[in-house]
């Protein structure tokens, strides 16, 4: 007897988007206070993803995070082509966030304004982030 390959596999499946829906972290009191949903959703997670260094935590993949600390010391020249590529790249690994966009530099001694928006499926959020370099 031949073996059939592949004929019990369904044909007729539907790709779904799995809800955003996470805990709401209220950072002042450092506690949580509920749930969120959406555009809220994405803000949290990008204030969470560039407030992690990459490769510094066992528990996130490495994937999470933005690689920001090795910038300190650097010519502020080579530093912001390297912030905005660092925190487009990072961004992105988030499947709800589609384009990173308008970035703007501020240089103020050995720390780096940066202000930029992200697009996601939800909307557009504008962003500030301050780098030590």
């Amino acid at each position: 007897m031949i073996p059939q390959n592949g004929d019990d596999l369904r044909q007729d499946f539907v790709f779904t988007t799995l809800p955003s829906r996470t805990l709401k972290m209220d950072h002042d009191w450092k506690t949580i206070t509920g749930t969120i949903d959406q555009i809220q959703a994405v803000e949290q997670a990008v204030f969470l993803i560039l407030t992690t260094e990459r490769y510094q935590w066992l528990i996130f993949s490495w994937d999470y995070g933005v690689e920001l600390q090795n910038l300190i010391g650097k010519d502020p020249e080579y530093c912001i082509p390297e912030i905005e590529r660092r925190i487009r790249e990072a961004l992105l690994q988030d499947d709800r966030i589609t384009a990173v966009e308008n970035f703007e530099f501020e240089l103020n001694k050995r720390k780096v304004l940066t202000t930029f928006t992200v697009i996601s499926i939800f909307g557009n959020i504008n962003v500030e982030k301050a780098v030590e370099i």
